[in-house]
């Protein structure tokens, strides 16, 4: 394992986060304190409690996750971009070191970036509502894994993206609905049978789920089929990366 190859790629993505320090911690406090006079208190007004918790508190999680999955993704995808664009990547790719390095590097630095932005948005909340974290070790690990796991997406789709419009197409027409209509506002008991059934089919639900258990105690799914949705995710976007690394697709093209 070439370390001192990631750690310049990890170095190298975090200055770039640095250098703009203050934009990134401005973003996410200002659109949660957002989230928070509109759903918290227009929305908890009317819905006092969910499940056993207030509103406002339970909303808290699935902003968290909302903003960790599309920071995660976007980070991890203009980070590969970058250097296909400009044509960088192929000294990356004739140096001494392998894919896994390389993803190393990349995906090490955008899961920080958007753990980072996580915990700013945690301690943003605070300010808002009563948070007590019934996990708090189970609530760190689940953050960990959906910024590792969403930033080896963005890996992915930072390598499929043929120009600066394609970067943003998946984040915002999948990536982001997604979350919505996963349960990050709401209990997906809430909803009629039917509709329960297919929420059950969207992938997102199942990392929301766990990581608000993390908080309250309570989950729309079991804490094993959480971890074993975030496991096969990583699993397949390893394989992938691995794939394309191997072929060369949209690398060496």
């Amino acid at each position: 394992m070439n370390y001192t190859a990631v750690k310049s790629i990890y170095i190298f993505e975090m200055a770039r986060f640095f250098r703009t320090i203050m934009q990134s911690l401005i973003s996410p406090v200002l659109s949660t304190s957002l989230y928070f006079v509109v759903f918290g208190a227009a929305i908890g007004s009317r819905i006092e409690q969910v499940e056993g918790v207030s509103y406002g508190a339970f909303i808290v999680p699935g902003l968290i996750m909302l903003s960790v999955m599309t920071q995660a993704t976007t980070n991890a995808s203009f980070g590969i971009y970058f250097p296909k664009f400009i044509g960088t990547i192929y000294e990356l790719l004739s140096a001494p070191v392998n894919f896994l390095e390389i993803t190393m590097g990349y995906v090490g630095a955008a899961a920080t970036k958007a753990m980072f932005i996580g915990l700013v948005i945690l301690t943003t909340a605070y300010f808002f509502v009563d948070i007590q974290i019934a996990h708090p070790f189970a609530m760190f690990a689940f953050l960990t894994l959906t910024c590792i796991s969403f930033s080896l997406l963005g890996f992915i789709i930072g390598i499929w993206a043929g120009n600066f419009e394609q970067l943003q197409l998946i984040p915002l027409l999948i990536i982001t609905p997604l979350v919505f209509l996963g349960g990050s506002f709401y209990s997906i008991s809430m909803l009629p049978p039917v509709w329960q059934t297919i929420t059950l089919f969207n992938p997102v639900v199942y990392l929301i789920s766990g990581f608000r258990w993390a908080f309250f105690g309570t989950a729309d799914v079991s804490i094993g089929l959480s971890l074993c949705a975030i496991a096969l995710f990583t699993g397949i976007c390893l394989t992938a990366i691995w794939w394309i690394f191997r072929t060369g697709w949209r690398i060496r093209q």
